[in-house]
């Protein structure tokens, strides 16, 4: 998929998780651009165009206590939580094609956990002091955020697949 190949320089990501070994900021790197090139907003109506605002990586590779174990086969998970600008952008019928890709590229390398958060569920979370959700978000490497990282530029957004 050429679209997936070039979203922003991947030394960007990469650096964000630079403490992981070099295969793992690679995957990292490589399930973000996937994220947000196949967010597929069009399979809802919403009242507004749909955008990812925040990529978070959570959990051991976040904390630096992730391991692999190459004898078992045992491995920590990768948990993304991916913030979108409106609830409906929720659904999961927006992230079937994202979930598909990295199944198939990354599927027999690693587990991946997306946890898909609207800025309505952050706020209410905060309102609400959830610490399980603000904890995390507190915690986590952002990978990707729509107010500083590059846009996607045309090509890039272009619906082929």
């Amino acid at each position: 998929i050429d679209i997936v190949n070039d979203i922003y320089a991947r030394e960007v990501v990469m650096a964000r998780v630079g403490h992981l070994i070099r295969r793992k900021q690679h995957e990292i790197e490589r399930i973000t651009r996937i994220l947000r090139c196949c967010f597929d907003p069009d399979q809802v109506l919403a009242p507004e165009p749909g955008r990812i605002t925040r990529i978070l990586l959570i959990g051991p590779y976040a904390r630096r206590s992730w391991y692999e174990d190459k004898h078992t086969l045992q491995f920590s998970d990768y948990e993304l939580w991916v913030i979108v600008n409106h609830p409906l952008f929720t659904e999961e019928r927006c992230w079937c094609r994202a979930r598909n890709i990295i199944e198939r590229e990354l599927g027999n390398r690693c587990a991946v956990d997306l946890n898909i958060l609207s800025k309505a569920d952050v706020r209410a979370a905060r309102a609400e002091r959830d610490h399980f959700i603000l904890d995390r978000i507190e915690a986590g490497i952002t990978l990707y955020r729509a107010s500083r990282d590059a846009p996607l530029n045309a090509r890039e957004a272009s619906p082929r697949t």
